[in-house]
């Protein structure tokens, strides 16, 4: 981190452009960190896939399941691994307003360029109570701090608060994980003074067109939808933000197969009686040639016979896939 807090709104003005991926964290066969897959996956994401920055330690990286210490160590690690390749992001969101403020803190220190804060998720706090929250946060810390307004907190932060929180000196944009008239509201209302992200593939052309969005931050579509040597996501996205929007609509287009298995795995009714996508999110990433792996419980494992169908399912949608196998 090179700014000031002062300076934290400029800074993520100036940053955040193109895509930027929602990482995993990878578990060795005994469960633990897995810092060698951790590093590959790293390497995929900076080279290959050309990606503009990593959100690391947040939802999709199972922070739940994670240790104070674990998730220091996986910060800092994908810190090291990025320096000089690509931005951080990282996730130091707790109930507990200290235990925020320390993994927060830390994050910095290891090399994050920026965090991302989920609201208190334990107790239920009214909107007084969750601005005195962010803003006890926010004084303690100097790094640019982002908002995560996402089913999975429990609540929505209401227009009100976010637009009392954008005014917060350090307080430089907001993750938007709910529907696209959601991010669209929170666009109006606070769109001039922080950044206002949609984490979804499906929109992101028209808010890069329609909305003048220029980052894409952040989901795992990134490594789920491309891979080495094709890579239509970066491709349409480039095209986007120089202004050529046919072009960009016309390779946005070649995606469709792999949406429509996204639908099937991630997002339809189906996906959603499963429970978590990210079991799911790791096994399609695994199939690819990215660490995947096991998750931790609460989370359960991909079972062997819907790991196949996955398998069929990506090839068929022109995405080769390594032999499929149980975590």
């Amino acid at each position: 981190m090179d700014y000031g807090r002062s300076e934290a709104k400029a800074a993520a003005r100036e940053r955040f452009r193109g895509l930027w991926a929602a990482t995993t964290t990878p578990f060795d066969e005994a469960g633990q960190l897995d810092e060698a897959g951790l590093a590959a996956d790293m390497d995929r994401l900076t080279g290959e896939l050309g990606v503009d920055g990593v959100f690391c330690a947040g939802v999709m990286s199972e922070f739940w399941a994670l240790s104070a210490a674990e998730r220091h160590r996986l910060v800092t690690a994908v810190a090291a691994a990025a320096r000089g390749k690509c931005q951080v992001i990282a996730h130091t969101g707790h109930h507990s307003v200290t235990e925020t403020i320390e993994l927060t803190q830390q994050a910095e220190a290891a090399g994050a360029d920026f965090a991302v804060v989920i609201n208190p998720y334990y107790p239920q706090a009214d909107d007084d109570g969750l601005y005195d929250w962010f803003a006890w946060v926010c004084r303690n810390v100097n790094i640019g701090i982002w908002l995560f307004d996402t089913r999975y907190a429990g609540v929505s932060l209401s227009l009100p608060l976010i637009d009392r929180l954008a005014g917060i000196e350090n307080v430089c944009g907001i993750k938007v994980g709910r529907d696209h008239e959601r991010y669209l509201e929170v666009l109006r209302r606070v769109g001039d003074r922080i950044l206002v992200c949609e984490p979804n593939e499906g929109t992101w052309l028209e808010n890069m067109v329609q909305h003048g969005q220029r980052v894409f931050m952040s989901s795992a579509a990134p490594y789920l939808y491309q891979v080495p040597g094709w890579r239509p996501m970066r491709e349409y996205t480039e095209l986007a933000l120089a202004g050529n929007a046919a072009g960009a609509a016309e390779v946005a287009a070649t995606l469709e197969p792999v949406r429509a298995v996204a639908a099937t795995w991630l997002h339809g009714e189906a996906a959603r009686r499963r429970g978590s996508p990210v079991p799911y999110i790791k096994a399609w990433a695994g199939l690819l040639g990215m660490s995947g792996g096991p998750v931790r419980p609460p989370l359960t494992q991909v079972p062997p016979s819907e790991l196949a169908a996955l398998a069929a399912d990506l090839d068929a949608a022109g995405l080769p896939c390594t032999a499929p196998s149980a975590p």
